[in-house]
């Protein structure tokens, strides 16, 4: 896996989400020449994997076989960092399949295709939208599916969203509560969601079709008692409040809200200072799309644990539900889950 100088920074999220999580891919070695020799749970929270970290993709290649190199950054705006293009090409070359989830789509670039053809590599660009005639109108079929929804949103983007998702969805499944995820994003897929769609790469007037028909198949194959909606960003977020069509289009009644205190600006626009959304407001908007906040799960960025500690007691006493770290409180979160499923 790619993460090519970025493994500490916020843009590897999907490498993160992948060393959490993976069932598609076998992460046998993460590239990053500014990481190499460390853990990977030195420096991030959840991640029990002990898979070496290695400065190139040569060095990765000799810990054994491999057959796929997952494209592990996700930058703001798809943009291609110098260490992460020459970690690229070295996968090609190497022969391996590139899985990519960048909006930009390198099959169709030059350098990479030409790389690609003469080591017989492949690219996957996992973005590609699915032709027109594969898409799917929303119709309103959301209305017959039994299992209640339960939407993980955010307060902003990249600020663990799907990690919560995740880590929800396997307390369920351990406590005994048959739950299901819909995958939103390309890390979703990468981890190997069996139901979803990469939300941001569908044409506009079918991401709500798309949604519920991923929701109706999945209620229809597996008949889960739960189904947990991977998030999207806030209701407020000026870049696409996209988290509205997860409560109407997929009729989440409920919501676990993920909120990072200790940021300012959304990600990604901190030096135009566009301040960070206001967690009243954003619960407001919640209830006024019918839909009830179960649960603040909060991200501890940029605050100490004493500090997070004293942030969410003073959430929940201002919010009036519960606040939680959903690494450590994954009984709770359930107990919420399971009063969730009763109610509906």
């Amino acid at each position: 896996m790619l993460a090519s100088k970025a493994l500490h920074t916020i843009n590897a999220k999907t490498a993160h989400g992948l060393l959490r999580y993976s069932a598609r891919f076998q992460i046998q070695a993460v590239v990053d020449a500014s990481h190499a020799g460390e853990a990977a749970s030195h420096f991030l929270a959840g991640t029990p994997s002990e898979v070496p970290i290695v400065p190139t993709v040569e060095r990765a290649m000799e810990l054994g076989p491999a057959k796929y190199a997952l494209v592990g950054v996700a930058t703001h705006g798809g943009v291609l960092p110098d260490a992460l293009k020459a970690d690229i090409l070295a996968s090609l070359g190497a022969g391996l399949t590139l899985i990519n989830g960048l909006h930009r789509f390198l099959g169709e670039e030059e350098l990479f295709a030409e790389a690609a053809r003469k080591s017989g590599a492949g690219i996957v660009d996992i973005r590609k939208p699915k032709p027109r005639s594969e898409l799917h109108f929303w119709s309103g079929k959301i209305f017959d599916v039994k299992a209640p929804r339960l939407a993980v949103l955010g307060m902003d983007c990249a600020i663990g969203k799907r990690t919560t998702a995740r880590i929800l969805v396997e307390a369920c499944r351990d406590a005994g509560l048959r739950t299901e995820m819909i995958y939103t994003g390309q890390t979703g897929w990468m981890q190997g969601g069996e139901y979803g769609f990469i939300l941001d790469s569908v044409p506009n007037d079918f991401v709500s079709g798309e949604l519920e028909n991923a929701i109706c198949a999945c209620d229809q194959n597996l008949s889960p008692e739960l189904i947990v909606l991977e998030g999207q960003s806030s209701l407020q977020n000026l870049s696409g409040p996209c988290g509205a069509e997860l409560l109407l289009s997929g009729q989440a009644k409920g919501v676990v809200l993920q909120h990072a205190p200790g940021r300012k600006f959304l990600e990604g626009y901190e030096k135009q200072g566009f301040a960070y959304p206001s967690l009243k407001t954003e619960a407001e908007l919640i209830r006024l799309y019918g839909s009830r906040l179960v649960a603040i799960s909060v991200n501890p960025q940029n605050l100490s644990p004493n500090e997070a500690t004293a942030v969410r007691e003073q959430i929940q006493n201002e919010m009036g539900v519960p606040v939680l770290d959903p690494f450590t409180e994954t009984d709770r979160l359930v107990g919420l889950c399971r009063e969730y499923v009763n109610e509906n």
